[in-house]
């Protein structure tokens, strides 16, 4: 099958018009870079929508002043490969101009509460961009189902929240984290890890899976899983590592089916995310 590559808000228009009112749309955001998670997303669109779009979006305004946006791996070749292999519909691949046209635009904040905590007090600004793009591509695509990967965990909640707060006619999925055979977590980043930084990497996961069996043997006091958690992560620069509810507010004890361990960390020059839900 041949996907579609939709390079304008006009091209994408032009194609709205070809599907039928009984269609059922699945739209998978990305930043392109895909890999397995990303094709985890597709296949969960492909389940249940009749027509899946893929957006690939480097987006700016979710970038730091001091962040990778200049260096995030683009690969629009290989990302349109295996978006045709995957069965996908369409790509929609917009510039930088199509999506943000005013200097000036009016913006979007995330929850107080939510957004500017964990990621969204390191990465200041970093989830006004993200609702941003989000709320245009959603207003733009008009999706049924919006697929999210799990590994984003506070980006999810946030994004959730916004589809509540603002009566959005979408249901958000949420995909389960999908992770290399050596445990780390699918990333885009993760083409930056030297061989050495990779094997230190896998700390993460360890901290993660430390925790969990803490917790199936009956621990519930979050200080003494954070602990453990750290324990694993020595020698690894930890910007956080957190237990929280759905509302991103900190627990003292775990809330089974209620419950995220959050956990960001350099290592080497590359920032990674991991998460465990409880």
């Amino acid at each position: 099958m041949k996907t579609l590559l939709l390079p304008t808000i006009k091209d994408l228009i032009s194609y709205q018009k070809t599907l039928n009112q009984n269609s059922y749309i699945g739209l998978v955001p990305t930043m392109g870079a895909l890999h397995e998670g990303h094709l985890s997303l597709i296949k969960a669109s492909k389940q249940k929508d009749t027509h899946t779009i893929v957006s690939i979006f480097v987006n700016p305004t979710q970038f730091g002043p001091n962040e990778d946006f200049s260096k995030y791996p683009r690969d629009m070749q290989k990302d349109l490969r295996l978006c045709e292999e995957n069965g996908v519909d369409a790509v929609f691949a917009p510039q930088v101009s199509d999506m943000y046209p005013n200097h000036d635009e009016i913006s979007l904040n995330p929850p107080k509460n939510m957004g500017y905590v964990y990621e969204g007090f390191i990465r200041e600004g970093h989830f006004n961009g993200v609702l941003a793009i989000v709320l245009k591509l959603f207003h733009l695509i008009k999706p049924h189902h919006a697929y999210f990967g799990q590994k984003d965990a506070q980006q999810l909640l946030i994004i959730k929240r916004m589809v509540q707060d603002l009566f959005l006619p979408i249901q958000i999925i949420a995909c389960p984290t999908q992770r290399d055979a050596d445990g780390l977590a699918m990333s885009s980043r993760n083409i930056y890890l030297s061989q050495e930084d990779r094997k230190n990497a896998l700390k993460i996961p360890n901290a993660l899976k430390i925790i969990s069996q803490a917790i199936e043997r009956g621990e519930t006091k979050c200080a003494s899983l954070i602990e453990a958690g750290k324990k694993v992560l020595e020698n690894i620069e930890l910007d956080y590592l957190a237990i929280c509810d759905y509302n991103l507010a900190p627990l003292e004890e775990i809330r089974k089916n209620a419950s995220i361990v959050l956990l960001a960390a350099k290592v080497g020059k590359t920032r990674l995310l991991d998460n465990l839900w409880i």
